[in-house]
């Protein structure tokens, strides 16, 4: 247990530094430099941060814990299988975009370019930060991670939350430890003009993040959910300069209050319907086959069918919403090296796509102690136990395996 929380802590604090994070790490990045010179400040962004990290995640640990004692096959990143809270945090991380350039603002108001008015507003918003930062780093795998939720799924609900809590607590702690120690906030540049500049750059990321998501909501539910994603965009997206307009009284009298109605009334229009419109179904076709490599459809019976026949099993557990899983499909799957490999030593490969709800490939991730995507299987020729391969993959990893697979015909 001590070495499953050991790995959850630094499984945490690399996650960090995971591309999925990214985009609302740096908006914490941003508020910290906010406060270099106000440690009252920072210490409230920073525990705000750790509140919304810690309350979010035990949450989450919560519910699926909950859905595993029900028998559900669920894992980490259970949540992005469902195409309504895509749709709902796509549409989240459209509107931060749009914070971030300036559309509207949220719980502040800015008095002087790089001072903001800190208070409970800032609390909050910090809180709502972390607990954000939380959600959309589920899609990422960080090394020591997996390992350690595997474990804890497998193990009492007392135990398996303390190991949630512990990769809380290291996903939290770069920042926390910065804004409640003045000493480490001094090596950060002091607040300026540039932040403002900062801030509208770190808003295309965020479009990035927001891209990649209604992209997952295409492989997941395919064009007619797609058509009404990107409406609902366009409505948030017209909502939301309403709302900055009323905040920067545009219009004489009480015309403010109208817009502020008119926002409200466009934003219930948008989220009310999304239930009912957008549901699992037909994915988009994509260029999942390559003319080097057949890729066949996994399932659990497809494996003990071909196993011990004289060629070697590789078996690749992704999702379009798993991050890790994409990287490592362009930086070494799809590389001429491992087609070469596995051209030349006959590997049968198999995609187990999790991108929908598949509890065959949540069961076989639990027997083999992963609690998270991505999960590589190599199963040798001569039908001897499959190896596992690391989370994070390199060609000559990939080539290694096979090679050694073959050999054992």
């Amino acid at each position: 247990m001590l070495t499953a929380m050991l790995a959850a802590f630094i499984g945490g604090i690399i996650l960090n530094l995971m591309p999925c994070v990214f985009p609302v790490i740096s908006l914490k990045a941003l508020g910290l430099l906010r406060h270099t010179d106000n440690a009252a400040s920072a210490r409230r962004e920073g525990l705000g941060f750790l509140l919304g990290v810690v309350v979010t995640m035990m949450a989450l640990a919560g519910i699926l814990l909950a859905a595993r004692a029900g028998g559900a096959a669920v894992g980490w990143g259970f949540q992005l299988q469902s195409p309504l809270v895509i749709a709902l945090l796509s549409l989240v991380i459209l509107a931060a975009a749009l914070n971030l350039l300036g559309v509207f603002e949220v719980g502040l108001s800015v008095q002087r370019v790089g001072s903001v008015d800190v208070g409970r507003g800032a609390f909050t918003r910090s809180a709502l930060t972390g607990a954000l930062a939380i959600v959309v780093a589920t899609p990422c795998a960080a090394p020591f991670m997996a390992s350690a939720i595997g474990y804890a799924l497998v193990q009492p609900p007392a135990v398996a939350l303390v190991i949630f809590f512990a990769l809380a607590i290291g996903f939290a702690a770069p920042f926390t430890l910065v804004s409640l120690f003045p000493a480490l906030a001094k090596f950060l540049p002091r607040p300026g003009a540039w932040m403002d500049v900062l801030k509208r750059g770190l808003a295309f990321p965020m479009f990035g993040a927001y891209a990649w998501l209604v992209w997952v909501l295409a492989q997941q539910a395919g064009s007619a959910a797609l058509a009404t994603l990107l409406a609902a965009s366009v409505v948030v997206a017209f909502a939301g300069w309403l709302y900055g307009m009323a905040q920067h009284r545009h219009f004489a009298g009480k015309s403010h209050k109208v817009l502020y109605a008119v926002t409200a009334l466009l934003i219930i229009a948008v989220i009310a319907p999304l239930p009912t419109l957008i549901k699992p179904g037909a994915g988009l076709a994509g260029d999942q086959l390559t003319a080097e490599v057949t890729k066949a459809k996994w399932t659990p019976q497809a494996v003990e069918a071909q196993r011990g026949h004289g060629k070697a099993i590789f078996v690749d557990f992704t999702a379009s919403w798993c991050i890790t899983c994409q990287v490592n499909e362009k930086t070494s799957l799809s590389t001429q090296a491992v087609k070469e490999a596995i051209a030349k030593t006959g590997t049968l490969y198999m995609v187990a796509d999790s991108t929908k709800f598949n509890p065959d490939v949540d069961d076989t991730m639990s027997e083999f102690g992963q609690g998270g995507l991505p999960m590589y299987l190599v199963y040798p020729a001569d039908g001897g136990p499959p190896k596992v391969l690391p989370q994070v993959l390199t060609p000559s990893i990939v080539v290694n395996a096979l090679n050694q697979a073959s050999k054992k015909a």
